[in-house]
């Protein structure tokens, strides 16, 4: 047996040590060059900055888990939590030197620097290791030897994405599966190295360094076994969920005393993630109403002299765990629906007016639900609120259509900047747009938010859905 290695061996404990160590000394270092620069003193003031800056910047990287495994995560995820992590450190530093009444012990122009400094360098230096890490784990070396047993519809989707991102540095060497080569159909036959029992054999010979068990959840018993034999293994070991259970949401291990439990049906934006993503949507909220209050204004005065009615048309939607609320619209159409029967709004519709149907196709009917977001009833990016009516129709007809409604419905979201906007006169329109809604909830985070705002602002509001 060959023993194959690299000459960067990952070690997540030890690299992550020399990941914290490397920011500590660059948050340091970029204000002493700041400092340096403008012919200024390092003294005691600075210095407990610095620590300050540090303890902060710590703290938010842990919250956001900058420094997990690089196999596990995009470099553009880590470079997006680098800077997040460092614009809390830097906005805590000014917090304290405003409220402290210190702000005049420090060179502004110093600080400035040192923020950009700062900023350059934390995402620099992540961008140059990336760089390298990519570049000799396609070369082969650093590559973990990866085994899945089961020739299953997961093991071969995994395997797909482990051949499609060669710089997690994962290498399929293997599968094992127990059925006859007639009952399997996969582009990866050519890695069938023969049964199960082969493969816990050939991990005990420590021939791979991970391996992956992708059978289905109701062979419990023989999962259970294939895990006590691989207890006598040194590789790492990883259950994937089938199919079924990536319908789920975010899948969480829970207890009731003693008793462990799966969490599957739940809120994934809960504890701190409820708090930071509440804090998201009061920043933003709050920003665009003040950019958009006169334009805001102009459409109301627009509105009230075009057509008779209220500016604003409040209709019943589901919130938060399905609780009604009143989302919040400028009113486009002569009429304002709010009954068990909503009829959705077609192309060509005679109800809408015209500065109605302006308003609906630019999305600026849309605007008055920031007022939503800052009064807590609704999200910036979530999944779009549908009619009471649409939901008690469709919640029968689309599978996990309710799950949805496990966190604040919002103003754009995946589903929306994937093409599934406006009028949805099929079901398996419908089903598509569920798909994305699910989609983002199981896999929420800063960095999705992100894109889903960045990918709103490009794509524009403008789409040929909109009715």
């Amino acid at each position: 047996m060959t023993n194959h290695t690299g000459f960067v061996k990952n070690n997540v404990n030890t690299f992550a040590a020399v990941y914290r160590l490397a920011d500590l000394l660059i948050i340091h270092t970029s204000l002493m060059l700041a400092l340096i620069l403008r012919g200024i003193e390092f003294d005691e003031h600075y210095l407990l900055l610095s620590l300050g800056a540090n303890v902060t910047f710590a703290i938010a990287a842990e919250s956001n888990s900058l420094y997990r495994s690089w196999r596990s995560g995009f470099i553009k995820q880590l470079i997006f939590y680098a800077i997040l992590s460092w614009a809390v450190a830097v906005a805590a530093m000014l917090l304290l030197m405003f409220f402290s009444k210190t702000a005049q012990d420090f060179s502004r122009i110093s600080i400035g620097l040192w923020i950009v400094f700062g900023a350059v360098a934390l995402v620099g230096w992540r961008l140059l290791f990336g760089v390298f890490l990519t570049f000799v784990r396609k070369k082969g070396h650093n590559t973990r030897r990866v085994a899945i047993i089961g020739m299953s519809e997961s093991g071969v989707r995994l395997a797909h994405e482990i051949n499609y991102l060669k710089e997690t540095g994962y290498r399929v060497d293997a599968f094992y599966d127990d059925r006859g080569v007639d009952r399997l159909s996969s582009p990866f036959m050519d890695k069938l190295e023969g049964s199960v029992e082969q493969g816990i054999l050939a991990a005990k010979e420590d021939q791979y360094d991970t391996i992956f068990i992708a059978l289905p959840m109701k062979a419990e018993a023989r999962i259970k076994d294939i895990l006590y034999r691989l207890g006598d293994t040194t590789a790492d070991v990883q259950l994937i969920p089938n199919f079924f259970m990536f319908s789920m949401m975010q899948t969480t291990m829970s207890h009731v005393g003693n008793i462990q439990t799966l969490s599957v049906y739940n809120n994934p934006m809960s504890g701190g993630a409820a708090a930071l993503k509440r804090f998201e949507d009061i920043v933003l909220s709050s920003i665009i109403l003040l950019i958009i209050a006169i334009p805001m204004l102009a459409i109301a005065i627009g509105i009230k002299l075009t057509s008779k009615g209220p500016v604003i048309f409040k209709q019943d939607r589901y919130g938060l765990n399905g609780k009604r609320i009143k989302m919040w619209k400028f009113r486009s159409m002569t009429v304002t629906e709010n009954t068990d029967v909503v009829t959705q709004a077609t192309k060509n519709d005679a109800r809408i007016t015209q500065l109605g149907a302006f308003l609906r196709r630019t999305s600026l009917d849309e605007l008055p639900q920031f007022i939503n977001v800052l009064k807590g009833d609704m999200s910036v990016i979530g999944p779009r609120p549908h009619a009471v009516a649409h939901n008690e129709e469709y919640r029968k007809m689309v599978d996990f259509y309710m799950l949805r409604h496990k966190v604040k419905p919002g103003i754009t979201g995946w589903a929306q900047v994937n093409g599934w906007r406006g009028e949805t006169e099929t079901l398996e329109k419908m089903k598509m747009r569920i798909e994305y809604d699910l989609d983002y909830i199981r896999n929420w985070s800063l960095w999705m938010d992100f894109k889903i705002l960045l990918l709103t602002l490009l794509k524009g509001f403008v789409h040929k859905n909109a009715y």
